[in-house]
Formats: structure tokens, sequence, C-alpha cells
């Protein structure tokens, strides 16, 4: 585990490193010397106040997103829940558009990502409530369903009443997800959260692992299984919402991040969450990076490149699991 970890983490920081260096016209390790030696005001405008926040911000989403779809998955035993799947992310999203909607991001800074955690932590307690209910995996799948179609109709009324253009623009890069312009004070203040959220979660870890005797196997084991809900599911909403404050809905890396660890853990859900954070953290800064380098007119959205390169991994999933031919 913990050599998984510690490659983990030295492949995020040659990504974070190489995203840093890398532009439009390629990788340009001469912009560290300038920025560095303190002598090249360009370079520290481009690597200190526009690329590293950007960077920072990716690592911390994904590391979040990574994070809450183990802890998910461990909760529920079902390996296809995660934020995006379950309407989590959605609901965060719904909350913090509708602070942008009236006006309430632009009077109070915490509101937005209030906002989203609030949102995030109303859909997660639906969906613990409905694991609780049932053992089916297509139950808890329509549930997930059902809440993001709510959400998203919602947001499309929010939407078409949107007062202006410009209202319009903002509302639409939420529903996308993105970590451009984002700054070193975004970060600080949705960072902290997400530290929050995860540390409710790393406190579960050896619950998570419990759980998957069942829970009334964990039960007679002395683990008191509806706190060890409540801490999963708060801190699931605490760092959703936080993570979709700073960068919009970004879907598919909760649920890819730690499928792809879950062999090198033993499929223990609770020695899965660290390596998941860093995987989902290593996924959304190469992401990223793919998003600046793309010779497009228009930028594309970081939650458009996760879609469409995490839609294909979770179709490949659920037909494995249809064949019965892995753990997941």
């Amino acid at each position: 585990m913990t050599r998984l970890n510690l490659t983990l983490a030295a492949m995020l920081l040659l990504a974070a490193l190489l995203a840093l260096a890398t532009g439009p016209d390629g990788v340009s390790p001469a912009l560290f010397a300038g920025w560095l030696g303190g002598h090249d005001s360009a370079a520290t405008i481009i690597l200190a106040d526009i690329r590293l926040p950007r960077v920072l911000s990716a690592a911390v989403v994904g590391a979040s997103l990574g994070l809450c779809g183990a802890a998910l998955q461990g909760l529920t035993r079902n390996p296809l829940a995660e934020p995006g799947i379950l309407g989590v992310s959605a609901a965060a999203t719904l909350g913090a558009t509708l602070t942008l909607y009236f006006g309430l991001a632009a009077l109070f800074p915490w509101a937005l990502p209030l906002g989203a955690i609030a949102g995030a932590a109303v859909a997660t307690l639906l969906l613990a409530s409905a694991a609780v209910r049932t053992q089916g995996m297509a139950s808890l799948i329509l549930v997930g369903v059902g809440l993001s179609s709510l959400a998203g109709a919602l947001m499309a009324l929010i939407l078409n009443f949107a007062p202006n253009p410009f209202s319009l623009s903002d509302l639409v890069n939420w529903t996308l997800g993105s970590v451009a312009n984002r700054s070193l004070a975004d970060l600080a203040m949705t960072a902290p959260l997400i530290l929050v959220g995860a540390l409710f979660l790393f406190a579960q870890r050896a619950n998570l692992s419990l759980l998957t005797l069942g829970e009334n196997a964990a039960a007679a084991h002395g683990l008191d299984v509806r706190r060890t809900r409540i801490a999963i599911v708060a801190g699931t909403g605490i760092a959703t919402g936080a993570a979709v404050a700073l960068a919009g809905a970004v879907g598919f890396v909760g649920i890819v991040a730690p499928h792809l660890v879950r062999p090198w853990t033993g499929h223990d859900p609770g020695r899965t969450l660290a390596p998941s954070a860093w995987l989902g953290a290593l996924l959304l800064v190469l992401a990223d990076l793919v998003v600046r380098i793309l010779p497009t007119d228009n930028e594309l959205r970081l939650g458009v490149v996760a879609a469409l390169a995490g839609a294909p991994m979770f179709t490949l999933i659920v037909l494995r699991r249809g064949r019965g031919g892995a753990h997941d």
C-alpha cells in the first residue's frame, strides 16, 4: 500500500510539473528558471498566477472526487457508486447555481460553496437512505438517475429564466466543469472544506473495511453502522460540494479511480481511499493538461473531457459485471 501511494504521488508530482511547464507553444522549462530566479515577471505571472492555481485546483478536485467515489462504493457496497453517477454532483451544481441565479454569491463569498455543499448533502442523504432500503445495484442506480434527472430539470429551468446572456454563460460554465481562471483565493476558500470532508472519510477507513462483511455482521463485530453511515454521508457531501464549488460538475473520476486501484488494494474499501485520491488527482491534472493543449478555437471544458474519457470506462465496468467476469 505504501509503495502504491508513493508511486501515485510521484506520478502526480511529475504530471503537475509537466502541466506547469506546458503551454500553447509546448514545454518550456526555461519558464521555471525565470520564475525561480525572480528576473522574469512574465514567467512569474504565467506560472504563479495562472498555471499553478489551475494545476492545484485540478489536483484537489480530482483527489476529492476519487476519494468520495471510493467512500460511496464502500458504503453502498456498489462499485458503480460515485458522486456523478448517483446525482450528488448534479445536486451540488444545482445548489451552486442557485446562489448565482439569486445573486447570493456576489453578496456573500461563502454562499456558493455552502450552496454546493447543501445540494450535495441532500442528495447523499437520500442515497444513503436508499442504500439501506434496497439490496440491488439496479435500484440504487435508478435512485441516482432520478436525482440527476430532477437536478438537471431544475437546472434547465434556472437556465431558461436566466436574466441576461452574461448570467446564462456563468450558469452554463458550472454545468460543464472547469478550473480555468481559478485563483489561489478560490482554492483557499474551498480546499479547507475538502480537507474537512476528507478527514471524515479517512476516519472511517477501518469501518469501511468491516462493512464488506455486511451491515448485520459488522454490527455484530461492534460497528455502529448508523454513526458510520452519517460520517461518510457528511464527509462525501462536504468534499463533493466544495469540489463542485471550485470546478463545477466533473463526472466519472469518482468511479474510474477506485476501479483502477482496487485490484492493487485487495478489494478492501478502506485501503482504497488514499490511492483513489492520488489517482483521481493525477487523472484530472492530465485531463486539464489535454484541455489546455488541444488546438481548438474555444477551450474545451474539463467536465466534457472527463466525461468523454470516463463514460467508456463506466460502460466497460457495467459490461464486465454483467458477464460476471471481474471482481469490482
